[in-house]
């Protein structure tokens, strides 16, 4: 994961990234399941802050909690959201297990938990479970792994990339294994609620 440390390996990436097709449509259906009562929301590998901040835009009454590692990301935070009184940055590496940021009625993520290996997606989603205040709805936004390898290849085709443009610190997981982890963890609700290829929008609900 050293790369996210790079400079210009995070500016090609928020390129490509924002230039994903259909990645609007994920964020809009992702908005239209948070709580109707969003006080709190913790968004984990947030890096240039773009998906806190259409969650604020939704929900001017709440307040965020940032995290990233990257830190080329974590300016990129400083700088949207500096000013922002809303908004807590805090330096945290998804590979570790989640520190100690109370309770939140959303918990959010765009495009990051696919780099974290399998038991340790896991082990956060189980983390997320417990950082969520009943009721509260988890939304996971994420690049999953298709289920062969032409699938692969029509993805990358249909967003004008090669195999060789694959990024080294992806760890793909396809959608089915990652909903029975939330079900068998404890969420409610839990479902593949929009998809285009191999971006995936998984929720979960805290029971009651």
């Amino acid at each position: 994961m050293s790369e996210w440390r790079e400079r210009g390996h995070v500016a090609r990436y928020l390129e490509r990234a924002d230039a994903l097709p259909h990645r609007a449509e994920g964020e809009a259906v992702l908005l239209e399941e948070l709580p109707s009562r969003l006080l709190r929301v913790l968004d984990l590998g947030s890096g240039d802050g773009r998906l806190l901040g259409l969650v604020l835009t939704a929900a001017p009454a709440a307040h965020g909690v940032a995290l990233d590692f990257s830190p080329p990301m974590l300016e990129q935070l400083y700088e949207r959201f500096g000013s922002d009184g809303r908004v807590e940055i805090v330096a945290h590496d998804l590979a570790q297990p989640l520190e100690d940021l109370g309770r939140f009625d959303a918990v959010v993520s765009s495009l990051a938990i696919h780099h974290l290996e399998d038991e340790r997606k896991r082990q956060l989603y189980s983390e997320v479970l417990a950082t969520l205040r009943p009721g509260g709805t988890f939304c996971n936004l994420d690049h999953v792994a298709s289920p062969s390898i032409g699938v692969h290849l029509r993805f990358q085709e249909a967003i004008g990339r090669t195999p060789d443009d694959d990024d080294p610190s992806n760890r793909l997981l396809d959608v089915e294994t990652q909903l029975g982890w939330l079900r068998d963890l404890g969420f409610v609700d839990v479902d593949c609620y929009w998809k285009w290829r191999e971006l995936a929008l998984l929720v979960g609900t805290r029971p009651e």
